[in-house]
C-alpha cells in the first residue's frame, strides 16, 4: 500500500515540477524516508557543545557574554572525558526512541567535528582532540538509530555572518560581514557532514528567524543550499525551524515547543498552516536546550508519555531534548526518565508506532491514533469524561466506521459499547489508574 502510495505522490510531483522547473521534485528515495520518518514517532534532540562548560544553557554568549573571544577560550578546557556514544545511543534505544537529532554546529559557531573548514571545533580547539560526531555515527549504525544533525545557520562568532537580531551584544559588528563567502562556508561544511558521516536521516536548520526583522528581506537562498543537500543525499530530509510554513524543498515541517497547528509558545507564526509533509514536534526535558546546573525543573514521566501521546494524536513525531553535560555524560535525571520512557514504550508502542492520527480528533480527555483499520483511544484524562445518574463513566464518540468489538489494550478485557449509525457510546470502567488507558476498537 505505502509502495502505491509513494509512486503516485512522485507522479504528482512530476507532475507539478512541468509547471515550473525550479519546483522540488523529491526521489522516490526521498519519499520513502519521509514515510520512514512519519512512523518513527520519537527521537531525542542532544543540544551539546563548549557552552555545556558554562552550565548556562545553549545562548550564554549572546546572553551574558560581552567578549566573543573570551567566550572562545573555553574551548582550551572542554575535555569531556566520559562521554561514550554507544552508551548514548543505548540508553535512548532502550526508552524507544528511533532516531537522534545531534548539535553540529549551534550560533556560537563551535563545530562538533572535525571540519576542514574552521580551526573552532572539537578536535582542533579542545585539548579532548577526537571526532565526538564520528563515533556518534558509528554509534547509531551498529544500533539501527538513524543520525539527524542539527545545524545553525547562525554564527555570533565569524564576522563574515551578516548580523541579525542576536549576536549584538558579545562584541560581534557588521562592519565585516561577506554572505558570499559565509554561504560558501556553510555549503562546505554541510558537504563534510553528507560525505564523511555516512547516511544522514535529516539536516535540521535553525536560525531563519535571525532576519526576520529586518527591513529589506533577507535572501538566505535557500534553495541552493537544499539542492546541494539532496544531491549529495537523495533521501536525507530537510527541516528549518523557521516557525512558518514550509518553504520549497523541505521534506518536514517542525514546530518549536507547540503542537502541529497550536499556538502556546509563541514561535508558531503561522501555526494554523499545517502542511501535508511529515510533522515534527520539538521540546525540552526540562526547561533548556542545553545544560543548566540549575535547571531542575524536569517534566515527569508521565508529562512526557502525555506529551508523546498528544503529538503521535496530531499525526507528528516527538524530538524530546536532553542537554548532555560538559564531561560528556546524559544528566542523571534525563537517564532516568529515558529508562522509565522505554517501560512504556515497551508495554504501549504498538499503538503509536506506525500509526496515523485517529479519526477521533483530540479532545480533553486524550487522542486517537489508528493503524491498518485499528483505532486505539488514548484516555488520559479521565476526569474529562462525564459520569452519568449510575457513578459511570460515559464516552460518546461520533464515529461513522463499524466497529465490531472494543477492548482492553493491556489485558484485552472486553469493554460494553453501543453503536448507532452516527456514534459510539462506551462505558468505561469504574476504576482506571494509569498514565494512557487505551481502548482498541476494531
Amino acid at each position: 500500500m505505502k509502495k502505491t502510495f509513494l509512486s503516485i505522490l512522485l507522479a504528482l510531483c512530476a507532475f507539478t515540477g512541468i509547471k515550473a522547473q525550479t519546483e522540488y521534485v523529491p526521489t522516490e528515495a526521498n519519499l520513502r524516508s519521509r514515510e520512514e520518518f512519519r512512523d518513527m514517532k520519537l527521537g531525542i534532540f542532544l543540544h551539546w557543545g563548549i557552552y555545556s562548560m558554562f552550565a548556562q544553557g545553549e545562548w550564554y554568549l549572546q546572553n551574558a557574554v560581552p567578549d566573543r573571544y573570551e567566550y572562545a577560550k573555553v574551548a582550551d578546557a572542554f575535555y569531556p572525558h566520559r562521554y561514550n556514544a554507544r552508551e548514548w545511543v543505548r540508553a535512548i534505544k532502550a526508552a524507544g526512541a528511533k532516531y537522534i537529532c545531534f548539535t553540529t554546529r549551534h550560533h556560537d559557531g563551535f563545530s562538533m567535528w572535525h571540519t576542514k573548514q574552521s580551526k573552532f571545533n572539537i578536535v582542533e580547539a579542545t585539548p579532548y582532540g577526537k571526532d565526538v560526531l564520528k563515533e556518534l555515527a558509528e554509534a547509531c549504525r551498529e544500533e539501527g538509530i538513524r543520525l539527524h544533525l542539527y545545524y545553525s545557520h547562525i554564527d555570533w562568532m565569524r564576522d563574515d555572518y551578516p548580523m541579525g537580531r542576536t549576536g549584538t551584544k558579545c562584541g560581534k559588528t557588521r562592519d565585516n560581514s561577506n554572505w558570499k563567502q559565509y554561504y560558501d562556508f556553510m555549503n562546505a561544511q554541510l558537504t563534510e557532514l553528507l560525505t564523511e558521516y555516512g547516511d544522514v536521516g535529516s539536516i535540521w536548520f535553525d536560525g531563519w528567524w535571525d532576519h526576520e526583522e529586518d527591513t529589506v528581506p533577507f535572501n538566505w537562498e535557500l534553495p541552493g543550499q537544499y539542492e546541494l543537500i539532496h544531491k549529495l543525499q537523495p533521501a536525507c530530509l530537510v527541516g528549518n525551524n523557521h516557525h512558518g510554513a514550509p518553504f520549497e524543498g523541505e521534506d518536514i515541517q517542525i514546530f518549536e515547543r507547540d503542537l502541529p497547528g497550536e499556538m502556546t509558545s509563541g514561535f508558531a507564526k503561522h501555526a494554523a498552516k499545517v502542511s501535508r509533509l511529515p510533522l515534527e514536534t520539538c521540546q525540552t526535558m526540562n526547561g533548556m536546550w542545553g545544560y543548566k546546573v540549575i535547571d531542575n525543573e524536569y517534566k515527569s514521566t508521565a508529562d512526557i508519555i502525555r506529551l508523546l501521546i498528544n503529538t503521535s494524536g496530531k499525526g507528528a513525531n516527538l524530538l524530546m531534548n536532553i542537554g548532555p553535560q560538559p564531561n560528556g555524560e546524559l544528566p542523571a535525571v534525563a537517564l532516568e526518565r529515558l529508562k522509565e520512557l522505554g517501560e512504556w514504550t515497551s508495554a504501549y508502542g504498538e499503538t503509536i508506532y506506525g500509526t496515523d492520527a485517529g479519526d477521533i480528533k483530540p479532545q480533553k480527555w486524550g487522542v486517537s491514533t489508528q493503524k491498518d483499520g485499528t483505532l486505539y483511544l488514548h484516555i488520559t484524562a479521565l476526569n474529562e469524561i462525564e459520569m452519568d445518574e449510575n457513578g459511570q463513566r460515559i464516552l460518546h464518540l461520533p464515529l461513522k466506521r463499524k466497529v465490531k468489538s472494543v477492548t482492553e489494550f493491556i489485558g484485552g478485557a472486553k469493554v460494553k459499547f453501543t453503536k448507532t449509525k452516527e456514534c459510539i457510546t462506551i462505558t468505561l470502567p469504574a476504576q482506571v489508574d494509569v498514565v494512557d488507558y487505551v481502548l482498541v476498537l476494531k
